[in-house]
């Protein structure tokens, strides 16, 4: 059922990040903004390339997709629900995630960040 796909966990989270979902306080619409369809649209084409025919895009923004269970057990059908949107805030447009490999535990240096 699942193709071999060539991202880790880590370059898809990064990827993830750097998608502008930034939420509209003063929107009517949902999502607030059409940007955050984005995150979902990807989402999609992901879990269809891993061979989830079923995976789709709601008008508001929703992932759904079914993946049917490995197990000859009768067990229960597990939801992962989560935000895919960025607070109005903190503009989600060009981050640059800052990835921590073999993090010991210790205080962590980030780089200056200059507001203008």
């Amino acid at each position: 059922m699942f193709q071999n796909y060539n991202f880790t966990v880590a370059e898809r989270f990064i990827r993830y990040v750097q998608i502008d979902t930034q939420s509209d306080p003063q929107s009517k619409t949902s999502p607030s903004t059409e940007k955050q369809k984005d995150l979902g649209n990807l989402l999609v084409k992901e879990l269809r390339d891993l061979g989830i025919d079923d995976a789709h895009l709601d008008e508001f923004g929703y992932v759904y997709a079914g993946i049917p269970s490995n197990s000859t057990k009768a067990v229960p059908v597990i939801c992962f629900c989560a935000h895919m949107d960025t607070a109005p805030d903190c503009s989600g447009k060009n981050v640059k995630p800052l990835v921590h490999n073999n993090y010991d535990g210790g205080i962590l240096f980030f780089p200056m960040i200059l507001h203008r």
